[in-house]
């Protein structure tokens, strides 16, 4: 195995791999996951294997999970197709920065996403390392968000477009769940910047601390919840990825973001990924 970093901050390309053989080999996957907690981001190119070897593989790092609105190949539980056609439009949810499923109570592990069709220019995905977007933070802004929680929804993103009855259900299904704007990553104890799309508003920001009046707290909470979600744009964060059939990603959920790149026109795009579950954030 050989392992090419692709930016200073986030990413390497994995070489002289099949994702096929870790499903068995106890040493390569145990590598593979040591290199994905450093970089955060792995690409691997050339990876012609099959759904059951894809979903076998994400099976090693843990149990997968069904999207509730995406859902999921009925052969392969948990293994979700993201797929773009002529006559079915770009949706509006993968071209904004964001962390998978933040509106869960734990949000996903990770994903390991394979291409099995891609235009031939354009399509390209995009991460950010949110451990290094917190670093870089302004001490004071660290110190105003250490204690801060925040609300993450799926009502307010893939519900928002539903008919009321429908969204009301999927919200009572799926309530909002609340989480640390600052987590700890739970293998190497470093903090995360941990709002991004899905992050509706602070929950605990209307504080005497923070609020002298009450005319305070709207503008004075959405401002810094939107300059903590734009953390993610800083190139100097972010690797982007150009996909080609068979191309492989694999992230760590947890403190990463990634943003969809939809610069190609109506074509046939066709991704499928694989979420694995994951813990409590705190």
């Amino acid at each position: 195995m050989r392992i090419e970093q692709l930016t200073c901050s986030i990413g390497a390309e994995v070489m002289g791999v099949s994702l096929a053989d870790a499903v068995h080999d106890e040493a390569l996957f145990t590598e593979i996951r040591l290199q994905l907690v450093k970089h955060r981001v792995l690409f691997l190119r050339d990876q012609d294997i099959s759904r059951a070897e894809h979903v076998a593989f994400a099976r090693r790092f843990g149990e997968l999970e069904d999207h509730p609105v995406a859902g999921s190949d009925p052969d392969y539980p948990g293994l979700v197709q993201i797929y773009k056609t002529p006559e079915q439009p770009n949706a509006r949810y993968e071209n904004a920065w964001h962390t998978d499923a933040t509106w869960r109570a734990a949000p996903p592990f990770g994903c390991v996403l394979r291409c099995v069709e891609t235009p031939d220019v354009g399509g390209d995905t995009i991460w950010a390392n949110m451990v290094l977007a917190y670093e870089n933070l302004p001490e004071d802004i660290k110190n105003k968000i250490a204690a801060l929680r925040a609300r993450h929804s799926l009502e307010a993103s893939f519900g928002a477009a539903m008919p009321i009855e429908k969204r009301l259900a999927l919200k009572a299904q799926f309530p909002d769940a609340e989480h640390p704007v600052v987590r700890i990553h739970p293998d190497t104890g470093e903090k995360i910047l941990f709002v991004n799309a899905f992050t509706t508003h602070f929950t605990n920001f209307h504080t005497p601390a923070n609020v002298r009046f009450g005319q305070d707290c709207a503008p004075g909470s959405s401002l810094l919840l939107n300059y903590l979600i734009s953390q993610a744009n800083i190139p100097e964060y972010q690797v982007r990825w150009r996909w080609k059939k068979n191309s492989v990603a694999i992230w760590d959920n947890r403190s990463t973001q990634h943003y969809a790149v939809m610069d190609y026109p109506p074509c046939h795009r066709k991704m499928e990924r694989a979420g694995i579950v994951g813990d409590l954030p705190f």
